[in-house]
């Protein structure tokens, strides 16, 4: 069976990401989400991007055009399933939610439909149970921001078929991206490494070792990372960091990823960093520029 329609679920941060590099690809994508509102706001996102790729020449307007023209933007998931081959979930790293949609998606999809999601640590096979099809539930972890890193990590689940990664593997490759295919632990590769890093750093500011700028600082320049982990922590959001270190915590056992104090004090007080204006860093509209949080300031 050749891949040719795809239902993303859920139009946030990366669920329009994958929405546009399908499309741009030629696939025929039905984009899901209960709000109307979201979904408009991911497509004029989707349009804000292809509008930079013509700039910078590459895409033409043309394409941009018919980038659009392959999106479907519904509120049904019923009518977005109908003639699904894959889905991939991109909803809130929440296990209940990603259970209740997967058992939807389980009755209204053919039964020949792969079943994807996009989580960043929870479990695939946890998530494949609730389903009558374990063998077509994968994890397809695109990186954000989705249309320009190239990685996906390709999850197999315990009852994974061979011949579902292999055509995720494929079509992965399709869209432009680097799959790397791993197994079903507590924050698969990518997360069980990152977020370890991640947390030390706040500790760091934590324990008064030295302040936000000063850290993001020595890992930018003496690791050559692209953003400091506290720039990295606000940008993936600050109660995402915490989820997933909750995962891993409860998922090994190991005190190693316990979550800072800071940390969770911060996602309580809703500094959620980028999203939310402020996190070790505040943000404020038309402007790059990093200016650290008031309550980190000496």
């Amino acid at each position: 069976m050749m891949i040719k329609n795809i239902v993303v679920i859920g139009a946030g941060t990366m669920g329009n990401g994958i929405a546009h590099i399908f499309a741009m690809k030629g696939f025929k994508v039905a984009l899901v989400d209960l709000s109307q509102e979201v979904l408009d706001k991911a497509l004029g996102t989707i349009s804000k991007n292809l509008d930079r790729m013509v700039d910078k020449d590459r895409i033409t307007l043309d394409d941009k055009v018919q980038t659009l023209l392959n999106i479907n933007a519904l509120t049904d998931l019923e009518t977005a399933c109908k003639d699904a081959d894959l889905v991939v979930e991109a909803a809130t790293e929440n296990l209940d939610l990603k259970l209740k949609i997967f058992e939807k998606l389980d009755a209204l999809a053919p039964e020949n439909t792969i079943l994807a999601t996009n989580t960043s640590s929870i479990s695939i096979t946890k998530i494949a149970a609730i389903t009558n099809r374990p063998e077509k539930v994968i994890g397809m972890h695109f990186m954000n921001p989705v249309p320009i890193m190239k990685l996906v990590e390709v999850i197999r689940g315990y009852a994974t078929n061979d011949k579902v990664c292999e055509r995720v593997m494929e079509m992965s490759k399709t869209l432009g991206k680097t799959p790397v295919e791993v197994n079903d632990y507590p924050g698969f590769v990518a997360n069980r490494i990152l977020m370890p890093m991640i947390n030390e750093a706040i500790y760091t500011l934590y324990e008064g070792v030295a302040g936000v700028p000063e850290i993001d600082t020595v890992m930018k320049l003496g690791m050559a990372h692209p953003m400091g982990p506290l720039q990295l922590a606000d940008f993936i959001g600050l109660d995402v960091c915490l989820s997933i270190l909750q995962v891993l915590f409860n998922g090994f056992g190991n005190p190693k990823y316990a979550p800072c104090p800071l940390l969770v004090n911060m996602v309580t007080a809703g500094k959620l960093g980028r999203k939310s204006g402020e996190g070790f860093y505040k943000y404020t509209k038309g402007t790059k520029e990093l200016v650290v949080s008031p309550i980190f300031r000496k």
